[in-house]
């Protein structure tokens, strides 16, 4: 068996490997992914690995492996002595510990650097003991490598402790965390608690609290004196209720999250197309108007809108009474409206009076209901046309009292059409 110099240059794909002696066999065949892999050199020598983590960058003139898989003589290392010499054990730390690639890992090292794991075990070690999973663990040590130095005792666990006495579940707070760790980086005392009691004093609960953070984790990583006090000093000025601005706020923060100027362009333009600052539809027509990709949105929508018929005042009509109207797919629209005007045969302009059903779900809300009206039409039980609303609108509850409990003696079947256990045709 012939054996290699005791230096070596080793693609990144094989960061982890044995000791010496390595034959030359071995090597030939752990070299054929340089075509896929640049070469770093790394300097290996016979005495055993103490730790895991023991991969040492050292400044050689070595043997490299060309990618046509030729040993050659090369001078210089292909990555510098300055990206790899200070941090071979933190390199080696956040590959085998936290799950990082090499690359992104020799990225992370540049923004810390650490000799022992007693700091950062303890620090994943808290992560693991709160719910993170290793992939959350990788993506939150990915953007911030530096939280591995932190103290877990004085610094993070505060924190996770604080969220939780809010009412955050280990799920989202690790979800959260994962794709925004900047929050663990601010002050618990001086921003994290202060940006929790401003919210609170807009949504009135610990619950609300809790709902907006799950949609975007912007309300505790965004200085709420920058970006939510003035935002809602301008509803306020306008007249928009409490209750409106606490639904904005909880359920559609990104809209209220932006830059100030821009902000009061949304609120503008919302009353430019008519929306009472008084009703709730106005801060939705917000919502919908702050999103990304709104105008190409809009376009999808209002041009599907005409192909079933509405004007151009009856879509507007429709976007006031519900502004989420203009945000839906355009599988969803035209297939609600298929069955509402092909099958149903209601006019189409009745839709856009009533724009809401068509959020409704099809298959569990509107065919079991409709089925139903159509069995009670074919009885002679109703005695005159309905609205939409009043078939669509109310609560499981009344809809089953009015409609399926109230004629089960003379139709018992009704329950099954209702559960689409029976076909009407059966009827």
């Amino acid at each position: 068996m012939t054996h290699l110099p005791q230096q070596i240059s080793i693609t990144a794909s094989s960061l982890i490997f044995s000791t010496l002696p390595i034959s030359v066999n071995t090597m030939s065949s752990a070299f054929l992914c340089t075509k896929l892999f640049p070469i770093y050199k790394i300097s290996i020598d016979s005495t055993p690995l103490h730790n895991k983590h023991q991969l040492f960058f050292r400044p050689i003139s070595s043997i490299a492996v060309s990618t046509s898989g030729l040993y050659t003589e090369t001078d210089e290392p292909i990555l510098s002595r300055k990206s790899l010499d200070p941090d071979s054990y933190t390199v080696s730390y956040l590959i085998n510990s936290c799950g990082l690639s090499p690359e992104t890992a020799i990225s992370a090292s540049e923004k810390l650097n650490f000799e022992t794991p007693e700091r950062p075990d303890s620090v994943l070690n808290l992560l693991r003991t709160h719910g993170f999973t290793q992939t959350q663990i990788s993506n939150l040590v990915r953007k911030r490598p530096g939280l591995l130095l932190a103290n877990p005792d004085k610094t993070l666990l505060p924190k996770l402790k604080f969220f939780h006495s809010i009412g955050v579940s280990r799920t989202d707070l690790a979800r959260t965390l994962s794709l925004d760790p900047n929050i663990l980086t601010r002050s618990l005392e001086n921003y994290i608690i202060p940006c929790y009691n401003f919210l609170k004093s807009v949504v009135q609960s610990d619950k609300k609290v809790v709902a907006a953070m799950k949609h975007t984790s912007w309300v505790f990583s965004k200085d709420h004196r920058l970006f939510l006090v003035p935002n809602i000093a301008v509803l306020k000025k306008i007249e928009v209720p409490q209750s409106s601005i606490a639904l904005l706020l909880a359920h559609y923060p990104e809209a209220i999250l932006r830059k100030h100027d821009r902000f009061r362009e949304i609120v503008d333009e919302v009353r430019d197309m008519g929306f009472d600052p008084l009703k709730s539809t106005f801060v939705l027509a917000m919502h919908v108007i702050s999103g990304k990709g709104y105008k190409s949105i809009w376009d999808r929508c209002y041009k599907v809108y005409s192909e079933w018929g509405w004007s151009k005042d009856e879509i507007l009509l429709a976007f006031r009474k519900y502004p989420q109207c203009m945000i839906l797919s355009e599988k969803k629209i035209s297939r609600a409206m298929d069955f509402f005007v092909n099958k149903m045969g209601w006019p189409s302009k009745d839709i856009a009076k009533c724009p809401v059903i068509l959020f409704y779900n099809l298959e569990k809300r509107i065919i079991p209901r409709c089925s139903i009206i159509q069995v009670l039409s074919l009885k002679g039980l109703l005695k005159k046309d309905l609205s939409l609303s009043t078939i669509l609108l109310p609560g499981n509850k009344y809809f089953l009292e009015r409609f399926v409990t109230k004629y089960e003696d003379k139709v018992p079947q009704l329950l099954s059409v209702y559960r689409g256990e029976m076909d009407i045709l059966g009827l």
